[in-house]
């Protein structure tokens, strides 16, 4: 482990109890893979977040099917199993929605948005060593939220409570915030325009630096279900972010 992996690793923990310490409407069923998932999150960090890179991309929180499985962000199984070559344990979370199980690696569904994010970084560079020589991927928030409703619907963390958003977001202002004084990108992504406007807010744009998002791989979003890579890539090359 580098000096920098060990460094973001333990921050991780703190942030990991910080946001533990919250507490929220009883509407919701909160995850926090940090805890049950910490093993293969772990691995991610160890692997992928140990160096300084060019840029950062951001992504809002953990998908129910991603990194809710297994700890790893936009983690869809097979990219995590195949692309990022990250296998290992995976816990419960003290009380799982009956619509939403922990199944981890085990998980036979796919998250569409993961496998559109490392599907794109897959075709550019090939192999996850020579895509994170230039760029690593985070979370801003590593808490999944539910409804109780019968189909768990997923809530974003916009959609909290105005107390309880504002004490989790001052939390994970301050991890991200040490996070990039560690890693020093100059190119600042959002995976959609929620982590756009964090890192705006972080981290103003200046000269020299980039901040802008990418369309969101999501399927619910209607602009990314046709020639999503294409729409990205030509985004990133246009911000000078890709060649």
């Amino acid at each position: 482990m580098n000096d920098i992996s060990g460094k973001v690793l333990e921050r991780t923990l703190q942030f990991r109890s910080q946001v533990e310490s919250l507490r929220f409407s009883t509407d919701f069923v909160v995850y926090n893979p940090l805890l049950y998932a910490w093993d293969l999150h772990e691995k991610y960090i160890r692997k992928y977040v140990n160096k300084q890179v060019e840029t950062l991309f951001l992504g809002m929180n953990p998908g129910p099917f991603g990194m809710a499985q297994n700890g790893v962000p936009f983690g869809e199984v097979n990219a995590v199993r195949d692309f990022l070559q990250l296998d290992g344990e995976v816990g419960k979370p003290p009380f799982e929605h009956p619509a939403r199980p922990v199944l981890g690696m085990d998980i036979k569904r796919s998250e569409v948005s993961g496998k559109r994010l490392w599907g794109l970084f897959s075709e550019r560079f090939g192999s996850a060593e020579f895509c994170f020589e230039t760029l690593t991927v985070v979370n801003y928030c590593p808490l999944v939220f539910m409804d109780r409703g019968p189909t768990g619907k997923n809530i974003t963390p916009d959609k909290l409570p105005k107390t309880e958003r504002i004490a989790l977001e001052t939390i994970c202002d301050s991890y991200l915030k040490d996070v990039v004084s560690l890693i020093q990108p100059i190119n600042f992504i959002g995976v959609g325009k929620y982590a756009e406007t964090k890192l705006e807010h972080l981290f103003p744009p200046q000269e020299g630096r980039v901040v802008d998002s990418i369309l969101h791989p999501s399927p619910v979003n209607p602009q990314a279900n046709k020639g999503w890579d294409e729409k990205v890539t030509e985004k990133l090359v246009s911000l000078g972010v890709w060649a």
